[in-house]
């Protein structure tokens, strides 16, 4: 469910820019619709002007991008799945220390200050399963869709985090 708000549509712009290789507006349009969001191409052209959503170069394609978040204003364009899973997995082992559920619920346990860094590639995974995340500090709440899904989202994510050296 999507509120139907221009700050709502902009952010699943940003988002589906950020998942998928975008190639044109029309392609966007058809992504958008998928998610029930019917627009008309010129307010689409308005939001990614706002956006300030650019074309780069991606392999042998043009693909929109955006501009990064905080300090890092850089343009990104989606990376494909390869590199996702692989930071994904990267991410999980640096930081995941440990993974606890209970129903739909997973308490994620981090470093000290790491919680919402790995909160927000968790949000960012993809992961079917997953509805969101709440970051403390050094804790994450991972909210899964299914009423007793939280335990295969936790062992899910202890193995894409590896064994613990001790």
């Amino acid at each position: 469910m999507i509120a139907q708000t221009r700050a709502a549509r902009q952010q699943l712009i940003v988002d589906l820019i950020g998942r998928h290789p975008i190639r044109s507006q029309s392609e966007l349009l058809a992504h958008l619709g998928q998610e029930g969001i019917d627009i008309t191409q010129a307010t689409l052209s308005r939001d990614l002007d706002e956006l300030r959503a650019v074309k780069v170069r991606r392999g042998r394609a043009l693909v929109y991008a955006v501009p990064g978040e905080g300090g890092d204003r850089t343009p990104r364009a989606a990376l494909d799945a390869t590199e996702v899973h692989t930071r994904f997995r990267r991410l999980l082992e640096e930081l995941l220390v440990t993974a606890q559920a209970s129903g739909n619920l997973v308490v994620a346990r981090t470093p000290p200050g790491a919680a919402q860094y790995l909160a927000s590639a968790i949000d960012h995974a993809d992961e079917s399963a997953i509805i969101g995340t709440i970051a403390g500090d050094d804790t994450i709440l991972i909210i899964t869709s299914g009423e007793h899904q939280g335990p295969e989202v936790a062992e899910r994510l202890l193995t894409l985090a590896g064994p613990k050296e001790d």
